[in-house]
């Protein structure tokens, strides 16, 4: 590891065990939509659940700087400014526009974006060029044959893609943005959701394939059973610790994921605020 990585991952609580324990994160819940359709996810807007895909509100972008000013208040051991939803960051204008935003307010953050992927080769070095250092991807097979049974469909251009194709097209698409946005020297981290029946027997494919196109750690998370996988059960410890052993042969792995929520904010486990803690004192104008 590089020097600059080694500096974004001891200081970036997602990327290090270390910096999980005494850095935080704030998660600005800015991307309205979504561009594709995984069978597992469901986005709404409740203070209630701790799970991606959920925030207590939408923010503006114009709202961006006065929302971190205050988080910063509340708990000023963030380091990191992360837009992961509830929708796709790069399915809409929104993210691109508040990370321009807040990297002159705020220039000694680390910015990080959480995606599917299906646009980040697209749009790659508007996002290094807004200052934006490390790139989370979500990828849950690289095989469109198991791809199709865990994402229906993607939408590009306007056009609808279902099934095999539709897998094979998120695929390829993931694997030039991934290989793009590495070779700009942004950090990048592989989020793959552990689905036993679906991708157990995978992880180390999606591993290898990702170590290969210039990523620097995987985070491997247990499904939530919910949506059409609602009937699914969840993986157990050993389901986890095989999947995790799988993947260390090719990427060092993250273990302390939490599920975060689209708007969580603080430290992983310790000083967890949300949304609603951090607007007590912000106004939407």
């Amino acid at each position: 590891m590089n020097n600059q990585r080694r500096h974004i991952a001891n200081r970036h609580p997602c990327f290090s065990t270390q910096a999980s324990i005494n850095r935080g994160r704030i998660h600005l819940p800015i991307s309205p939509v979504c561009n594709i359709q995984c069978r597992f996810c469901k986005r709404t807007f409740n203070k209630t659940e701790n799970r991606p895909g959920v925030s207590a509100c939408l923010l503006k972008p114009q709202e961006a700087v006065s929302y971190i000013k205050n988080a910063l208040e509340l708990c000023p051991e963030i380091s990191v400014i992360g837009i992961a939803g509830p929708g796709d960051p790069l399915a809409s204008s929104h993210a691109l526009h508040t990370f321009r935003l807040v990297s002159q307010h705020f220039p000694q953050m680390i910015n990080c974006l959480s995606t599917n992927g299906l646009l980040l080769e697209h749009y790659a070095l508007d996002l290094f060029l807004a200052g934006v250092q490390t790139v989370t991807v979500t990828v849950n097979a690289v095989d469109p044959a198991l791809l199709e049974h865990i994402c229906a469909y993607i939408i590009v251009d306007g056009i609808r893609y279902e099934g095999y194709e539709g897998a094979a097209l998120l695929i390829e698409a993931q694997k030039r943005g991934i290989q793009k946005a590495a070779d700009l020297g942004m950090f990048i981290k592989i989020n793959t959701v552990l689905i036993p029946p679906l991708n157990g027997d995978h992880i180390t494919d999606i591993a290898r394939t990702a170590g290969s196109l210039g990523a620097g750690i995987i985070n491997i998370i247990p499904l939530i059973p919910q949506h059409e996988f609602a009937d699914f059960q969840a993986p157990d410890c050993i389901d986890l610790k095989l999947a995790r052993e799988a993947s260390e042969e090719f990427l060092p792995v993250f273990r302390h994921c939490r599920h975060c929520r689209a708007d969580a904010c603080g430290i992983l486990g310790k000083k967890d605020l949300f949304a609603s803690q951090v607007e007590q004192n912000f106004s939407h104008g």
